[in-house]
Protein backbone atom coordinates (compact mmCIF):
# COMPACT_ATOMS: atom_id res chain seq x y z
CA UNK A 1 0.00 0.00 0.00
CA UNK A 2 1.53 3.65 -0.72
CA UNK A 3 -0.03 6.25 0.30
CA UNK A 4 -3.67 6.86 0.89
CA UNK A 5 -6.05 10.02 1.82
CA UNK A 6 -9.22 9.51 3.52
CA UNK A 7 -11.83 11.84 4.77
CA UNK A 8 -14.82 11.40 6.93
CA UNK A 9 -17.44 13.90 6.98
CA UNK A 10 -20.82 14.67 8.86
CA UNK A 11 -22.36 17.06 11.02
CA UNK A 12 -20.94 17.78 14.40
CA UNK A 13 -22.62 15.45 17.16
CA UNK A 14 -21.86 11.80 14.96
CA UNK A 15 -18.46 11.06 16.05
CA UNK A 16 -16.90 12.24 12.79
CA UNK A 17 -13.54 13.40 14.92
CA UNK A 18 -13.66 10.04 17.25
CA UNK A 19 -14.22 7.82 14.02
CA UNK A 20 -11.31 9.22 12.70
CA UNK A 21 -9.00 9.64 15.72
CA UNK A 22 -10.22 5.60 16.21
CA UNK A 23 -8.71 4.59 12.69
CA UNK A 24 -5.58 6.80 12.52
CA UNK A 25 -5.08 5.10 16.31
CA UNK A 26 -5.26 1.93 14.72
CA UNK A 27 -3.07 2.37 11.56
CA UNK A 28 -0.31 3.89 14.05
CA UNK A 29 -0.12 2.34 16.87
CA UNK A 30 -1.13 -0.84 16.42
CA UNK A 31 -0.24 -1.48 11.85
CA UNK A 32 3.08 0.41 12.02
CA UNK A 33 1.83 2.87 9.40
CA UNK A 34 2.60 6.37 9.71
CA UNK A 35 -0.89 9.13 9.87
CA UNK A 36 -1.62 12.36 9.81
CA UNK A 37 -4.67 13.82 10.90
CA UNK A 38 -6.56 17.24 10.62
CA UNK A 39 -10.23 18.18 11.62
CA UNK A 40 -12.23 21.26 10.62
CA UNK A 41 -15.77 21.57 11.98
CA UNK A 42 -17.45 25.03 12.89
CA UNK A 43 -17.87 27.02 16.23
CA UNK A 44 -21.18 25.16 16.91
CA UNK A 45 -20.66 21.96 18.69
CA UNK A 46 -23.39 20.11 17.19
CA UNK A 47 -25.38 20.30 13.84
CA UNK A 48 -22.92 21.94 11.03
CA UNK A 49 -20.56 20.31 8.94
CA UNK A 50 -17.37 18.78 10.22
CA UNK A 51 -14.83 16.36 8.72
CA UNK A 52 -11.47 14.76 9.83
CA UNK A 53 -8.75 13.67 7.09
CA UNK A 54 -6.13 11.49 7.52
CA UNK A 55 -3.13 10.44 5.51
CA UNK A 56 -1.77 6.61 5.61
CA UNK A 57 1.26 5.93 4.47
CA UNK A 58 4.33 3.02 4.72
CA UNK A 59 6.82 6.10 5.28
CA UNK A 60 6.78 9.41 6.90
CA UNK A 61 4.44 11.47 5.89
CA UNK A 62 6.22 15.03 4.81
CA UNK A 63 2.38 17.62 3.74
CA UNK A 64 -0.51 16.55 6.28
CA UNK A 65 -2.93 17.81 4.44
CA UNK A 66 -5.22 16.37 2.02
CA UNK A 67 -5.07 16.75 -1.49
CA UNK A 68 -7.60 14.57 -3.19
CA UNK A 69 -9.27 11.60 -1.02
CA UNK A 70 -8.76 8.38 -2.28
CA UNK A 71 -11.52 7.28 0.45
CA UNK A 72 -14.17 9.78 1.13
CA UNK A 73 -16.96 8.86 4.27
CA UNK A 74 -19.95 10.71 4.11
CA UNK A 75 -22.78 10.47 7.03
CA UNK A 76 -24.69 13.85 6.13
CA UNK A 77 -26.58 15.39 3.26
CA UNK A 78 -24.49 18.59 3.82
CA UNK A 79 -21.16 16.36 4.02
CA UNK A 80 -22.05 14.71 1.02
CA UNK A 81 -22.78 17.84 -0.82
CA UNK A 82 -19.91 19.74 0.18
CA UNK A 83 -16.76 17.21 -0.20
CA UNK A 84 -19.25 14.51 -2.31
CA UNK A 85 -16.95 15.67 -5.79
CA UNK A 86 -13.44 15.71 -4.35
CA UNK A 87 -12.80 12.14 -4.62
CA UNK A 88 -10.07 10.77 -6.75
CA UNK A 89 -11.52 9.12 -9.91
CA UNK A 90 -11.60 5.24 -9.21
CA UNK A 91 -11.96 6.17 -5.33
CA UNK A 92 -14.06 4.70 -2.88
CA UNK A 93 -17.48 6.49 -1.47
CA UNK A 94 -18.74 4.97 1.79
CA UNK A 95 -21.79 6.65 3.21
CA UNK A 96 -25.02 6.48 5.63
CA UNK A 97 -27.45 5.60 2.84
CA UNK A 98 -30.53 6.35 4.96
CA UNK A 99 -29.43 10.10 4.99
CA UNK A 100 -27.56 10.36 2.00
CA UNK A 101 -27.78 10.74 -1.95
CA UNK A 102 -24.39 10.22 -3.43
CA UNK A 103 -23.18 13.34 -5.44
CA UNK A 104 -22.47 13.12 -8.83
CA UNK A 105 -19.57 10.46 -8.63
CA UNK A 106 -16.22 11.02 -10.90
CA UNK A 107 -15.71 8.15 -13.57
CA UNK A 108 -14.70 4.53 -11.85
CA UNK A 109 -15.46 6.12 -7.98
CA UNK A 110 -16.68 2.58 -6.61
CA UNK A 111 -19.50 3.21 -3.59
CA UNK A 112 -21.72 1.45 -1.00
CA UNK A 113 -24.13 2.48 1.58
CA UNK A 114 -24.99 1.29 5.23
CA UNK A 115 -28.14 1.91 6.86
CA UNK A 116 -25.44 3.23 9.71
CA UNK A 117 -28.08 4.86 11.95
CA UNK A 118 -30.58 1.74 11.76
CA UNK A 119 -27.66 -0.67 12.76
CA UNK A 120 -26.54 1.44 15.78
CA UNK A 121 -30.33 2.05 16.69
CA UNK A 122 -30.94 -1.71 16.74
CA UNK A 123 -27.92 -2.10 19.63
CA UNK A 124 -30.25 1.24 21.26
CA UNK A 125 -27.59 4.02 21.12
CA UNK A 126 -27.97 5.77 17.82
CA UNK A 127 -25.07 7.66 19.11
CA UNK A 128 -22.84 4.54 17.91
CA UNK A 129 -23.58 5.17 14.31
CA UNK A 130 -19.65 6.28 14.19
CA UNK A 131 -18.19 3.08 15.07
CA UNK A 132 -20.48 1.06 12.69
CA UNK A 133 -18.75 3.48 10.58
CA UNK A 134 -15.26 2.38 11.25
CA UNK A 135 -16.43 -1.53 10.98
CA UNK A 136 -17.82 -0.46 7.23
CA UNK A 137 -14.97 1.21 6.54
CA UNK A 138 -12.35 -1.16 8.11
CA UNK A 139 -14.23 -3.75 5.89
CA UNK A 140 -14.23 -2.07 2.37
CA UNK A 141 -10.44 -0.96 2.65
CA UNK A 142 -6.85 -1.58 3.64
CA UNK A 143 -6.82 0.98 5.98
CA UNK A 144 -5.94 -0.29 9.60
CA UNK A 145 -6.84 -4.27 10.10
CA UNK A 146 -9.83 -5.27 12.43
CA UNK A 147 -7.62 -6.44 14.88
CA UNK A 148 -5.61 -3.13 15.09
CA UNK A 149 -9.23 -0.91 14.89
CA UNK A 150 -11.00 -2.96 18.09
CA UNK A 151 -7.98 -2.37 19.72
CA UNK A 152 -8.07 1.47 19.34
CA UNK A 153 -12.00 1.14 20.06
CA UNK A 154 -11.00 0.14 23.67
CA UNK A 155 -8.79 2.37 24.44
CA UNK A 156 -10.28 5.12 22.79
CA UNK A 157 -14.06 5.58 23.50
CA UNK A 158 -15.45 6.66 27.57
CA UNK A 159 -14.63 3.90 29.30
CA UNK A 160 -17.52 1.39 30.10
CA UNK A 161 -18.99 1.83 26.59
CA UNK A 162 -16.25 -0.14 25.09
CA UNK A 163 -19.00 -3.18 24.88
CA UNK A 164 -21.41 -0.92 22.98
CA UNK A 165 -18.92 0.35 20.65
CA UNK A 166 -16.88 -2.73 19.93
CA UNK A 167 -20.76 -4.39 19.16
CA UNK A 168 -21.28 -1.36 17.12
CA UNK A 169 -18.07 -1.98 15.10
CA UNK A 170 -18.95 -5.42 14.84
CA UNK A 171 -22.46 -4.55 13.17
CA UNK A 172 -21.01 -2.29 10.37
CA UNK A 173 -17.69 -4.79 9.55
CA UNK A 174 -20.12 -7.66 8.98
CA UNK A 175 -22.17 -5.80 6.52
CA UNK A 176 -19.48 -4.62 4.63
CA UNK A 177 -17.62 -7.71 4.59
CA UNK A 178 -20.88 -9.25 3.04
CA UNK A 179 -20.75 -6.25 0.35
CA UNK A 180 -17.02 -6.86 -0.28
CA UNK A 181 -17.72 -10.86 -1.32
CA UNK A 182 -20.60 -9.75 -3.58
CA UNK A 183 -18.21 -7.41 -5.14
CA UNK A 184 -15.25 -9.62 -5.52
CA UNK A 185 -17.99 -12.79 -6.49
CA UNK A 186 -18.47 -12.86 -10.67
CA UNK A 187 -21.91 -12.56 -11.96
Amino acid sequence: MGTTELRIAGFGGQGVVLAGMVIGNAATLHDGKFVTLTQSFGPEARGTTCSVQLIFSPEPILYPYLTQPDVLVVMSQDANERYGTDLKPGGLLLYEQDLIQPARLNHGTRHYGIPATRLAEELGRKVVLNMVMVGFVTALSELASAEAVRKAISSSVPRGTEPLNLAAFAKGYEYGQALHVDALTPA
